[in-house]
């Protein structure tokens, strides 16, 4: 479905300037932006990707991943196509990456099937839901009006005025902090001071915020680079949880998976600074449990996508000590 899209200003001869995310794509009349989702119709800004549903299913929010918000909960989780980044080691290419197939539905009818399936919240994820703004906005607004929560799981990629507005009916984040260094950034199409002005802004409105860092070899498996990453979360809140995830070969990329003993270092180090931090992609309970960072009591048992509240009272505090450990809904 085609509709006008919002955050566009119009050039000369019919050029228009995107301004919802970092790139600013200038585009002639019918030229296609680096997102694959929004284009130059006739001198206005239209997007391609309203209501287009490639991927729809019942998931674990723990696979978001989200540890801290509404855990052992099943969420209703959708995607689109396009990206605004170009990560040659997508796990998602298929829909990211290029135009793939879609079926259309309203916010309403999204909304509806949420209800249907038992779900208390929608998550917009698999590709990137910020250059799908107009439909997550819509439907985020009809979903809140329900009583539903909104969930993205995103790169972060997008400009200050449409993520302030968007934030308004977003509840919980995963936010993808590919590295700490702006050539990094720079190889795999985005900018690393977009994605910290987005943590930082989501940190400010008091939305739940967690980050998850995929260890690439030969690309951010740096412990200094870490480290410095580290610090930065630490500097905005030390209780932001963090995902350490294990990459393996897909797409443009065949480099083996990530070290294991890499990962645990990673970890270890981590932990020097922030309160909750995990390896995903390991399956190793060791590393997927939350214990309260003050008394050391254990608060939830995770093995993969098997999860037990062990320890937390019914608002999300540790029942030992009162710590507040998750965020309920």
């Amino acid at each position: 479905m085609q509709r006008m899209a919002l955050y566009f200003s119009t050039l000369e001869n019919n050029r228009i300037k995107c301004e919802l995310c970092p790139h600013h794509c200038v585009l002639d009349e019918g030229q296609i932006g680096f997102c694959l989702a929004r284009r130059n119709q006739d001198g206005v800004m239209e997007t391609l990707n309203y209501g287009q549903i490639t991927s729809i299913a019942l998931d674990p929010i723990e696979k978001k991943p989200l540890y801290h918000f509404n855990p052992a909960e099943l969420i209703l989780s959708v995607g689109t196509f396009g990206c605004n980044m170009k990560c040659f080691y997508c796990q998602n290419w298929e829909i990211s990456q290029q135009v793939a197939p879609t079926k259309r539905v309203s916010p309403q009818q999204l909304v509806s099937i949420a209800q249907s399936r038992g779900s208390r919240g929608i998550a917009y994820t698999y590709n990137e839901p910020f250059i799908w703004y107009e439909f997550v906005l819509d439907t985020s607004r009809v979903a809140a009006k329900e009583g539903l929560y909104n969930v993205l799981v995103t790169n972060g990629m997008i400009e200050k005025e449409p993520l302030k507005l968007l934030l308004q009916s977003i509840h919980a984040l995963n936010i993808d902090l590919k590295a700490f260094d702006d050539r990094v950034y720079a190889k795999l199409g985005g900018k690393l001071k977009a994605v910290q002005t987005t943590i930082e802004m989501c940190v400010k409105a008091n939305v739940h915020v967690e980050l998850t860092t995929l260890i690439v070899p030969g690309l951010n498996d740096d412990l200094g680079m870490l480290e410095e990453e580290f610090k930065w979360i630490a500097s905005l809140d030390k209780s932001i949880p963090l995902h350490l995830s294990r990459y393996y070969p897909n797409y443009k990329s065949y480099a083996p998976a990530t070290s294991v003993n890499f990962l645990i270092e990673a970890y270890q180090l981590a932990k020097k600074y922030l309160d909750f931090v995990y390896i995903g992609n390991l399956w190793d309970p060791e590393y997927e449990k939350t214990v309260c960072p003050d008394c050391g009591a254990l608060s939830i048992v995770r093995r993969g996508y098997d999860v037990k509240i062990v320890g937390l009272d019914p608002e999300g505090r540790c029942s030992k000590c009162g710590r507040k450990i998750v965020r309920m809904f």
